[in-house]
């Protein structure tokens, strides 16, 4: 709940540390110890407004200040700032061994300037100290603006160049006097995502520099030390900075970036000859002038030896429709294991065994130990339990008191009363387009426009069901705010009329976090995980969602085709169109074909004024209309309603559903972080276990 990181990728790091630790590896995770971490969403007017997350206000325990480990981060050339480690410990399950997660944060390297001050001049004397600590203020500040993009990539080269620091001392201090050629043997650094990818260039910086290397082995060293994870294929994640902001901020690190490219492009040039269009694609500059910017995407790639998705579509997708021009460069070179997949998991530790404990008690007492906490592959173990109706009953009792303290919860924070008797259907994550609450609500709008033509001995043979949908959307995100707006006005309409609220309910649940999560996730029955196929790399919500015994309706995205293989097709709800479907789908509703109508009575509904002011939804209609569907959301609308349908069918068969769950349940061993980690020990890292001698013997 610190939430020093952004939706699933920063929960997918702590997930990795858990791992880390509890496999016994030497590994720690680095970040910014920001003050405030991702906003404190609120709901105001129906809209969402954020508000400063204030997670020191009452001190962090868990925290060890290090003011012996501190190193100076040089901006424009000549402004230091100081980065102050923090350690928090990471313990392992069921091992000795804890590893650190070290925060940075910000500090000047001059605290005050006295003669300044001494002269009246109180704002100027403080000046430093002020811009040295707006570096660890805020997570992801709004970068909709110059300083905004400043700040951002401050923020960025502060951690990478922190890190990159201490890990050179820690390995200079192990052994002093060791060669450089022993690094690529000792330390592995993954980039988690591009956002530290200037890393490439700044180690090419600390090892000539500071230690004076030589180009040409400091580069041997550097493209040995980097792997980098592809965690999206989303523009923002393939992060462009400007080459005249780079400059200004960091002069060093551009003339770098610029060697590294004209030594890259003339190895290219031994590869593909004078093909210009080639040289233009596998640059890592683009454009020019004002307008040239650093690929960063491609900066991680050049300077790694490993990149990977993190799903087994999602790295295809990488190697055939994101940079299909590097694997062929690599496969010219003979290099054609460079990229490969390694498919996220989650840790079951929190997302199982503390955040559902009466789950946690029945497998255990089915599988007559708590191994599997320490073993998820042991839950395969659950299947011979398929048929044994008490063991099917007391998974339906633990689902119910978890539904329970989710309607306690909503009672408390929202004061409204939600029926457990009902179908629990929930989506919660980062609100994006990609994501598509939108097509969430517009079918749930529909649900409600059937049960109105109803007659109420028609409504009493349909299935009740309450629908949650949370998660916060980025503040400059106009659209994403636009859609909580949407889903707070349909749930105020329709869980307020007589006629339907027994049947149908929507409730946004505000400041979705880890806290609520961990309350949330255990009480699903179904849950909503239906990006456009080809957008969500892989997801990590859907897998917390099955191991706590709910089913999934969604498409083929992401984890969600290996979730299938693994809990069998019969277990799962998949609609929508295929990956390979989505080329002719884009151009199909680009050109203006007609809409499914009953999708076009949702639209007519939002525009009548039922859910509020149409006027404020707008900009909402407006996406997906005139050939703006970018994301399918009117394609995918006849599969999705259809989808619905079966799942009410499923569900109304009470034993046959909680068969679908328990085996659900018992597939999900792979998706484990234990076993994402050992991979990326094995096949990247080449890292091996080191358990800590037992100080009792």
């Amino acid at each position: 709940d610190a939430a020093l990181g952004n939706g699933g990728l920063g929960r997918l790091a702590a997930c990795f540390l858990d791992s880390m630790a509890t496999l016994d590896l030497p590994a720690w995770g680095y970040g910014i110890r920001y003050e405030h971490g991702m906003f404190e969403q609120r709901i105001k007017d129906g809209h969402q407004v954020e508000y400063p997350d204030t997670w020191l206000t009452k001190g962090n325990p868990w925290e060890i200040q290090r003011l012996d480990i501190t190193y100076p981060i040089t901006f424009y050339g000549s402004e230091t700032v100081m980065a102050v480690a923090y350690d928090v410990p990471i313990p392992g399950y069921d091992t000795l061994n804890t590893n650190s997660l070290r925060l940075w944060s910000a500090m000047p390297d001059q605290d005050i300037d006295l003669g300044k001050f001494n002269e009246g001049e109180y704002s100027n004397a403080l000046k430093a100290r002020q811009t040295a600590l707006e570096i660890t203020q805020v997570l992801y500040p709004n970068d909709n603006n110059l300083a905004g993009k400043e700040l951002r990539l401050k923020q960025q080269y502060f951690f990478v160049s922190a890190s990159l620091q201490d890990m050179i001392k820690t390995f200079m201090a192990a052994k002093p006097g060791r060669s450089w050629e022993e690094l690529p043997d000792k330390v592995a650094m993954q980039l988690n995502d591009t956002h530290p990818s200037i890393a490439v260039a700044e180690l090419m910086r600390i090892l000539m520099d500071t230690h004076g290397l030589g180009w040409t082995l400091a580069w041997s060293i550097v493209t040995k030390v980097f792997a980098y994870t592809n965690h999206t294929v989303l523009p923002e994640a393939l992060e462009k900075w400007s080459v005249s902001l780079m400059t200004t901020l960091l002069p060093r690190i551009v003339e770098i970036i610029f060697e590294i490219n004209r030594r890259w492009l003339n190895e290219v040039k031994e590869v593909f000859g004078d093909d210009q269009d080639m040289m233009d694609k596998l640059s890592i500059l683009e454009g020019d002038g004002e307008f040239q910017n650093v690929r960063m995407a491609h900066l991680a790639i050049v300077g790694s030896f490993k990149v990977n998705g993190v799903a087994a579509i999602h790295a295809e997708i990488v190697k055939a429709d994101v940079f299909p021009q590097f694997v062929e460069y690599y496969a010219r070179k003979g290099i054609k294991d460079k990229f490969i997949g390694v498919t996220n998991g989650v840790t079951c530790r929190r997302w199982m065994a503390q955040c559902n404990p009466e789950l946690n008690a029945l497998i255990t007492k089915c599988l007559g130990s708590d191994k599997w906490i320490k073993d998820l592959s042991l839950l395969s173990g659950l299947k011979k339990f398929e048929n044994d109706d008490a063991v099917l009953d007391e998974l339906h009792q633990a689902k119910m008191a978890n539904k329970k303290r989710l309607a306690a919860y909503v009672k408390e924070h929202l004061d409204e009363d939600v029926d457990c008797d009902t179908m629990f259907d929930i989506q919660v994550k980062r609100i994006h387009e990609y994501k598509r609450q939108l097509l969430n609500v517009l079918q749930i709008i529909h649900r409600y426009s059937e049960l109105k033509k109803m007659s109420p001995s028609e409504r009493a043979k349909m299935q009740k069901k309450t629908c949650f949908i949370g998660g916060k959307a980025a503040a400059g995100y106009f659209i994403a705010k636009r859609v909580i707006a949407l889903a707070l006005a349909v749930g105020a309409t329709i869980n307020n009329d007589p006629d339907t609220s027994d049947y149908l309910k929507l409730i946004f649940i505000p400041n979705y976090k880890v806290g609520n999560a961990q309350i949330i996730i255990p009480a699903n029955d179904i849950s909503e995980h239906i990006s456009t196929a080809g957008t969500e790399a892989s997801g990590t919500s859907n897998m917390k969602f099955v191991m706590n015994g709910g089913i999934i309706i969604g498409t083929d995205d992401g984890a969600n085709i290996e979730i299938k293989e693994n809990i069998g097709e019969e277990n799962i709800f998949i609609f929508g169109a295929k990956c390979d479907d989505i080329p002719d789908a884009t151009k199909k509703m680009k050109d203006g074909a007609p809409w499914d109508p009953r999708l076009e009575n949702v639209v007519s509904m939002i525009r009548s004024g039922k859910f509020g002011s149409p006027d404020d939804f707008e900009p909402v209609l407006a996406s997906i209309e005139g050939g703006q569907d970018k994301y399918l959301l009117a394609h995918d609308f006849a599969s999705y309603i259809e989808c619905q349908a079966k799942v009410d069918e499923a569900f109304a068969d009470s034993k046959s559903w909680r068969k679908k769950c328990l085996n659900a349940i018992a597939g999900m061993g792979f998706f484990s972080t234990d076993r994402t980690i050992n991979e990326y020990a094995e096949n990247i890292w080449d890292c091996k276990p080191c358990p800590r001698p037992d100080p009792r013997k």
